[in-house]
């Protein structure tokens, strides 16, 4: 998401930044520019002008304009106000702290991913604060809905409540509350049901059951890719209910992002969390300082780290580091490498998290940031014994047809995988010749094929 938008801006920034210095007249029209890309990304109209007056009253400044280097004064002008409008510095945190059972009501339209969010809340909830969870569906509009949650329950390892057919959602609802008093539960997820549209139906169900459970969080679903309705559908239900925090879906798709900007300034309720791809797993915080700089092309190289630090495996990376450390490096080691990037998310979603990455992603096919690129190679290596994945160097013609036939891909491919992996392993053994403080004197370019390290 915002590919489209942090493109623009970028183009705008990269203008700016080559000017030795700027007047008033120059801000005006990089202005313009920006409020033009804001309005094709979707934003409301009402946020894009509060958005371009608040730099407006910023940027036109003596500060500015006798900067050093006022292009990247201006910049640093956007980055804040872009922080501002998507809810300032930090994530919003949750608002557990209530007695026990804490009920949290999911309400959102129908097709906005609000049952499966529902799971992966649970099971957020269970890994990361250590709370027991109960699920509730209240849906009785939707043919299976109630048996779709309990499924998602299942996979997340989280209890479901019970299915009685023929009850109310407001009668499931106090009974959920009732169950999680009686069990020892810390919180209660109450999955309501949507509609197609916003109604009066609709939302006197909800309020009902508001009423009936006085959740601590009364959270909105709404799918990112809907753009503007997305706003006009977090505007009727604040309206309605007063909604203490929004979780955006689909995150990762090819939105134009405006949502995510609108949803603050419409509601005044925070993004608090973003689903971020189909697993359950694929929940987190929202970050509005770090969603400025993907957006600006300035990164989130702190979520890239963390998100690193959730799914690489502490144990397994400390054998990798001392067999490195040992000049060893095989083709074992070199799978294991592959199911790390597999568990971190999209490739694009990896990239796009580093600084300058909007740019480098249109030059780089996207076929090559194809995923299944790193099975196919996975099955390769399946494929081999365990001596050959041990001693690449025996791998001939012969091996390799027998390889390729067994994991169902190509010799050409075959070869490909020896090749990345002779690089990786060419690397490797470069960075352990240099040394620490090798890499420290000649720097990252010392690692790359071709160079020879000076020593």
């Amino acid at each position: 998401m915002f590919e489209g938008l942090s493109d623009k801006l970028s183009a705008v920034f990269d203008r700016l930044r080559q000017r030795g210095t700027l007047n008033e007249a120059d801000v005006g029209e990089a202005l313009r520019e920006v409020r033009l890309a804001l309005l094709e990304a979707d934003v409301a109209l009402p946020v894009v002008k509060s958005f371009i007056a608040a730099v407006r009253d910023r940027a036109i400044g003596a500060e500015v304009i006798r900067a050093v280097a006022p292009g990247q004064q201006v910049i640093k002008i956007v980055n804040d106000v872009l922080i501002e409008h998507l809810g300032g510095e930090g994530a919003v945190k949750l608002a557990l702290n209530a007695p026990p059972p804490v009920a949290i009501l999911m309400v959102g339209l129908q097709g906005s991913g609000k049952t499966t969010t529902s799971g992966k809340l649970a099971l957020r909830l269970v890994k990361r604060e250590k709370k027991r969870v109960l699920l509730a569906s209240l849906d009785t509009q939707r043919p299976a809905a109630q048996l779709q949650l309990a499924q998602l329950g299942q996979s997340a390892q989280v209890p479901s409540l019970p299915i009685v057919a023929g009850e109310t959602p407001t009668v499931i609802a106090r009974r959920a509350l009732e169950a999680g008093r009686r069990e020892g539960f810390d919180i209660v997820i109450l999955d309501t049901a949507g509609r197609l549209a916003i109604d009066e139906e609709l939302m006197a169900e909800v309020q009902a059951i508001r009423a009936a459970t006085n959740p601590a969080e009364t959270l909105l679903v709404v799918d990112a890719m809907t753009g503007q309705d997305a706003v006009n559908t977090a505007r009727a239900f604040n309206e309605a209910l007063g909604i203490t925090g929004i979780i955006l879906t689909r995150m990762d798709g090819d939105a134009r992002g405006g949502a995510a900007l609108s949803m603050r300034a419409v509601t005044g309720a925070p993004i608090k969390l973003v689903g971020v791809g189909e697993k359950l797993d694929a929940l987190e915080e929202f970050h509005p300082e770090r969603v400025a700089g993907r957006i600006l092309g300035l990164g989130d190289v702190v979520g890239l780290v963390e998100r690193a630090s959730e799914t690489i495996e502490q144990e397994e990376a400390e054998k990798l580091a001392a067999k490195i450390a040992k000049g060893r490096f095989d083709l074992d080691d070199y799978a294991a490498q592959l199911r790390q990037i597999n568990r971190m998310g999209s490739i694009s979603g990896i990239l796009g998290m580093l600084p300058g990455a909007n740019k480098l992603m249109g030059k780089i096919d996207e076929s090559k940031l194809d995923k299944t690129v790193f099975k196919r190679q996975g099955a390769i290596i399946a494929s081999m014994t365990r001596i050959e994945r041990r001693t690449p160097e025996i791998l001939k013609a012969s091996r390799k047809k027998r390889i390729a036939a067994g994991s169902g891909t190509t010799v050409q491919e075959v070869n490909r995988l020896l090749k990345q992996f002779d690089e990786m392993s060419g690397m490797i053994k470069r960075m352990n010749k240099l040394g620490q403080k090798g890499l420290m004197r000649h720097g990252i370019g010392a690692l790359m094929p071709g160079r020879r390290p000076p020593f």
